[in-house]
């Protein structure tokens, strides 16, 4: 998997582990308003966590909107997490950044929705 629009599914849809390979040593994830995550190994603890912090939780895409083009790519997704202790919905748009066939940037918005019901 190295093209822009199959890496940046696989990460929007927590598929992290098959974005690894693809990871360039030098990778930047910011979290807009809350972290800065720069390296590939520390992109991949956070990927390693999140995957952790979602074991038991059932993940529903209710929106997924991907476009790409060149060495960019951008996912514009709405998803309901369920697990034991309730739902929640989260609206979140990703944009990767692409540079000699690796993933150099990652740049995401988070927003929690309200949960009908």
């Amino acid at each position: 998997m190295t093209a822009p629009r199959e890496v940046a599914e696989a990460f929007s849809r927590h598929r992290f582990r098959d974005v690894y390979p693809v990871l360039a040593p030098d990778v930047v994830w910011t979290a807009v308003g809350s972290r800065r995550t720069v390296g590939r190994d520390a992109v991949v603890g956070l990927c390693e966590q999140t995957l952790a912090a979602l074991a038991g939780t059932r993940v529903e895409f209710t929106r997924f909107v991907l476009v790409a083009d060149g060495d960019a790519a951008a996912c514009d997704v709405v998803a309901r997490y369920t697990d034991p202790g309730g739902t929640s919905v989260v609206a979140s748009c990703d944009v990767y950044e692409f540079r000699d066939g690796a993933l150099a940037v990652i740049t995401s918005y988070d927003v929690e929705l309200e949960t009908p019901g």
